[in-house]
């Protein structure tokens, strides 16, 4: 099953994943008519700058995930196959239990609708929305086994440019 994994190492800050999700989930997918839109369209992704670094955060869709345990309205299912989360806004009250039980914190609040937005993944695209728009590659969609072995030729390739110099 593939997922996205960030390498927070290549993020640059620049923010197009956040913009790429915004345009994607907007009613129109398009940058100029999305900037106009009620409500605006709300990103699932997050660039935060910590200590100096710039680190993208979205939904994990965890294996267990407490968002769904914390939704008292069923608004949140995972599936059990691909383990993705999803949010369906007719059923959500916006009470935010699911934003406080959150380990990562990336469940967005849409004020306008008083609704919990978060990553869905992009069901209807072969690849998320952010990760086509990342410049730098610091968001990958691949297999868990394909992602350990690129950072694992990555590291050597590193190791090695430090022996040359």
């Amino acid at each position: 099953m593939k997922e996205i994994f960030v390498r927070f190492e290549r993020c640059v800050g620049c923010r197009s994943c956040e913009l790429a999700c915004a345009v994607e989930h907007s009613q129109s997918k398009n940058l100029y008519a999305a900037v106009g839109e009620t409500p605006r369209p709300r990103r699932r992704v997050f660039v935060e700058y910590i200590e100096g670094r710039k680190l993208p955060f979205l939904c994990r869709h965890c294996e267990d995930a407490p968002c769904v345990g914390a939704c008292r309205t069923g608004a949140l299912n995972q599936d059990p196959i691909t383990r993705i989360v999803s949010h369906n806004p007719d059923r959500c009250i916006g009470c935010w239990l699911c934003s406080m039980v959150c380990p990562y914190g990336v469940i967005n609040r849409e004020a306008e609708r008083r609704i919990a937005v978060k990553c869905d993944r992009c069901p209807e695209r072969v690849t998320p929305a952010c990760v086509e728009a990342c410049p730098t590659g610091a968001l990958v969609f691949t297999e868990e086994t394909d992602f350990e072995s690129l950072r694992r030729k990555e590291s050597l390739k590193s190791a090695v440019r430090g022996l040359e110099q």
